[in-house]
């Protein structure tokens, strides 16, 4: 099986630079892709092979994504509460700030995975 290509350096820099209206952004290179951090919160992913963003959703943004007709992130498991970001979006800070803003407020209310899988003993 052939594995997607990593997420170039020049795509990764300059989707980093988009989103840093948002907060302070950092990532860390994982399967190929790159996570994305705004103020600490996990919320954004740019895709191995493809270089396409996604940001978190949930049912208060989700409509934004479907109204452009935007998909989710696709695992070999099932499709994630991340979906494609416009082209359009990308390209217009203001409009990206915006919805970045708003999948870091996400992010940042959903509880860590490691902290759900704990039991107490």
């Amino acid at each position: 099986m052939l594995q997607p290509m990593p997420v170039s350096r020049e795509i990764e820099e300059y989707l980093l630079g988009q989103l840093e209206s948002a907060g302070k952004v950092t990532s860390r290179r994982m399967f190929g892709g790159v996570g994305v951090y705004i103020d600490g919160a996990f919320c954004a992913i740019i895709a191995s092979g493809s270089g396409q963003l996604y940001l978190k959703v949930d049912d208060s943004n989700r409509a934004d994504y479907e109204r452009e007709s935007m998909k989710p992130f696709r695992t070999p498991r099932g499709s994630i509460d991340y979906y494609t970001v416009p082209e359009h979006v990308i390209e217009d800070a203001e409009l990206l700030r915006e919805w970045a803003s708003k999948s870091r407020a996400i992010a940042a209310r959903a509880k860590p995975a490691a902290k759900r899988g704990k039991r107490k003993r």
